[in-house]
């Protein structure tokens, strides 16, 4: 019985959060049907961790989740960037850069910034998650790990990095 209850649970904190994930997704996976993939992984990697989350007293839902899901995004990014193009011809693989989709009711404004966000860091990436996700310094800190002066240096770079990525657009 303790087990319907957990999922139950993980169901109903999960439903509050998916805008969230699928945002994480969009920012790490640039075609539709990877973005899918992602999201599932996610949503298996949670699960999986779900156990260990409940057993920890004092453990902020939120905090915990924005953990769980940048990393599989950044370990499902780099796994991708390791495997060798479909296609390859005598070893050599064949890479093709492709611009983000856009999605069809984006203005190209946006459109823009996600061009612009996918041409950085895994790392970078996920500061501007947590900035557009309106995490305080505190919060993206503890998420990240690290000091929240050292928040603060990092988020001035990447948004100077986004500020030259869209100039030269």
């Amino acid at each position: 019985m303790g087990s319907v209850a957990t999922s139950t649970d993980f169901v109903g904190a999960l439903q509050a959060y998916q805008p969230l994930l699928r945002r994480v997704a969009r920012l790490y996976c640039q075609d539709a049907d990877d973005r899918q993939d992602l999201f599932q992984e996610i949503v298996l990697q949670l699960w999986r961790a779900w156990p260990r989350y409940k057993a920890l007293p004092d453990a902020k839902f939120s905090t915990w989740l924005y953990r769980v899901a940048l990393n599989v995004a950044i370990g499902s990014l780099r796994r991708r960037a390791r495997r060798p193009a479909a296609g390859a011809l005598d070893g050599e693989a064949l890479q093709v850069a492709q611009p983000p989709e856009a999605a069809p009711f984006e203005p190209e404004e946006t459109a823009a910034l996600y061009r612009a966000i996918g041409r950085l860091s895994e790392v970078d990436k996920a500061f501007v998650l947590l900035y557009l996700e309106d995490r305080t310094y505190e919060e993206m800190a503890d998420i990240l790990g690290i000091t929240q002066n050292n928040v603060r240096v990092k988020m001035h770079r990447v948004q100077e990095k986004l500020r030259q990525l869209l100039v030269r657009r």
